[in-house]
């Protein structure tokens, strides 16, 4: 299916007045999961800002021990300082990578944003490398709008 196909996909969802607010994330998680072959685990964290930390919401994929990321560790937590997407084409070559499995050979991670505050984040990872392009970045965006709508 096509980003452009998913599209209202995702807006159903989030519109969906039966489902709570984590029930709508993990819908958007599996209907991504399901529909994008690789993205192989689907994932939001969302920001502590007190205690300068994310915290895993609605996820579809393997278990992860990373429950809590500090602001600045990892990619996620890079994203959370920095505010700006971050695609990461081979895992391999970066030097602030928390792995999560030896399957993950790519990541993108894109920031939530509700009245320009960074709240969190979804968290694409891939058993591929280098499959995430710039109409990646875009529809993941597009994504986020329509959580952030939630909030």
């Amino acid at each position: 299916m096509t980003f452009q196909e998913l599209k209202p996909k995702v807006s159903a969802i989030t519109l969906d007045q039966k489902l709570s607010k984590d029930e709508k994330l993990l819908a958007v998680c599996q209907l991504l999961n399901k529909n994008i072959e690789y993205y192989n685990w689907v994932g939001f964290y969302f920001a502590n800002h007190d205690t300068q930390t994310l915290h895993l919401g609605p996820y579809i994929g393997a278990e992860t021990d990373h429950t809590v990321i500090p602001f600045g560790k990892g990619i996620c937590g890079q994203v959370a300082v920095s505010n700006n997407n971050f695609v990461v084409p081979d895992v391999a070559a970066q030097d602030n990578y928390i792995a999560c499995s030896f399957t993950v050979k790519s990541e993108i991670v894109v920031p939530l944003f509700v009245n320009g505050k960074n709240i969190g984040q979804i968290d694409i990872d891939s058993h591929v490398i280098d499959p995430f392009t710039e109409a990646d970045e875009r529809f993941l965006e597009f994504v986020n709008e329509e959580i952030a709508k939630l909030y």
